[in-house]
């Protein structure tokens, strides 16, 4: 039986408001979700628009500024990048199949810590608990290189793709296609109004 989604309600002004438990939460409390693996969604209280995405990008604002960041700025201007281009669907499919491809290692990884565990008596599990921990800024470098790594070899798939239209378009008398017009992005409409109490 499927968890049943955690419901997160965000107010004008930006307090969080848990369902579960009848109370404002933090955005460290909203993290703690993340890790516990805990499924929910964060709506606007007015419209019920759809937060969560907005919510989890601050998170991550956080955590890349608390001095152990994840990715470099380079990466960060190669993303940037494909917004707006032709493979933009495609490149975020790629890096999300490339991380649970990195999840799935580490899980295997860690399965085979837990049986050495278990068949050396010498070995606490809660040391290896603690030692696992310890290697948390390694796994994140490591993280950090595979992610580059793989928006490199996209954005060279990238390149090669574009040359390839070059020489097949080029001969033709029109030429290869415009890069297209600006379109205009609409702004967020913001309201001023007071949350209302919820009740509890």
């Amino acid at each position: 039986m499927a968890a049943e989604t955690r419901l997160i309600k965000k107010y004008p002004n930006r307090r969080l408001y848990d369902t579960a438990t009848s109370s404002y939460i933090t955005l460290a409390d909203v993290k703690q979700l993340v890790l516990d693996n805990i499924v929910f969604k964060v709506v606007d209280a007015k419209s019920e628009q759809d937060l969560t995405r907005s919510i989890l990008l601050q998170i991550i604002l956080e955590e890349e500024g608390a001095g152990a960041p994840m990715f470099s700025s380079e990466m960060l201007c190669q993303i940037i990048r494909f917004y707006g281009d032709a493979l933009q669907d495609m490149m975020g499919k790629y890096l999300e199949k490339n991380i649970h491809t990195f999840m799935d290692i580490q899980r295997k990884l860690q399965d085979q810590g837990i049986g050495k565990v278990g068949e050396n008596p010498m070995l606490n599990p809660d040391a290896y608990s603690q030692f696992v921990k310890m290697q948390g800024p390694a796994i994140q470098g490591l993280m950090s290189n595979y992610l580059e790594q793989s928006a490199n070899a996209f954005l060279d798939m990238q390149q090669q793709m574009q040359k390839q239209a070059r020489n097949m378009f080029g001969s033709f008398p029109f030429g290869m296609p415009g890069a297209g017009t600006e379109g205009s992005t609409d702004n967020a409409k913001t309201t001023s109004d007071e949350p209302s109490e919820e009740k509890k």
